[in-house]
């Protein structure tokens, strides 16, 4: 796992973006996605599980045990790499610079979770045009990243949650299921599955 802010480099923007949701229960679900994956080829996978903050690094380690794919933490300018996968916490949110999509993360007490689903996922918006997303809410308490899948929907992207029965806890993807129109609900291995093909 390593991290590269040089900033006299450009870098490829992904022609794909998968963006994972989770809460309760999610650790599990996510290193069952993870160990998945094939060789990741022009797409990224943005992570963003909510987290006590001590506890993020050793959660990014136990993703990297899996050789297939690098691992990274979303720090302060830190690059958007063509292939990749990225874990996120805190205020965290991707712009653009002359060198490509750039994290930018800052740590607030405003903010309910670690990390902000919704800040996450809302700042990839300006980009549904030219890179093709998929979002996924997993298993987890309450309705965070709801309002940001739902409006990457709207604007092209396809979005995913995981049935009642496959839930370790249904309240982020009851919320989705409710306010999400059309989300496709799948059961983790039917989500594993489709992962895997749109990163393919």
């Amino acid at each position: 796992m390593y991290e590269n802010r040089k900033t006299n480099m450009s870098y490829t923007v992904p022609k794909k973006i998968v963006l994972i949701a989770a809460s309760t229960g999610g650790p599990g679900q996510i290193e069952k996605i993870i160990k998945a994956l094939p060789k990741l080829n022009d797409t990224s996978i943005v992570i963003a599980q909510h987290m006590v903050v001590g506890f993020m690094d050793s959660f990014a380690k136990r993703l990297d045990e899996d050789p297939t794919n690098n691992i990274f933490i979303a720090n302060d300018k830190t690059y958007l790499k063509s292939s990749g996968i990225y874990v996120c916490s805190g205020s965290t949110r991707v712009s653009r610079d002359s060198n490509g999509l750039i994290f930018s993360k800052k740590d607030s007490s405003l903010n309910s979770f670690n990390p902000d689903i919704n800040y996450i996922f809302n700042s990839f918006l300006p980009f549904t045009k030219e890179i093709e997303f998929l979002s996924v809410i997993l298993t987890g308490i309450g309705a965070d990243g709801i309002e940001a899948c739902k409006a990457l929907q709207e604007n092209g992207s396809l979005c995913l949650t995981e049935s009642q029965q496959s839930a370790i806890v249904d309240g982020m993807p009851s919320r989705a299921r409710k306010e999400i129109k059309d989300i496709k609900i799948l059961d983790i291995k039917e989500i594993i599955q489709t992962i895997k093909e749109f990163c393919s």
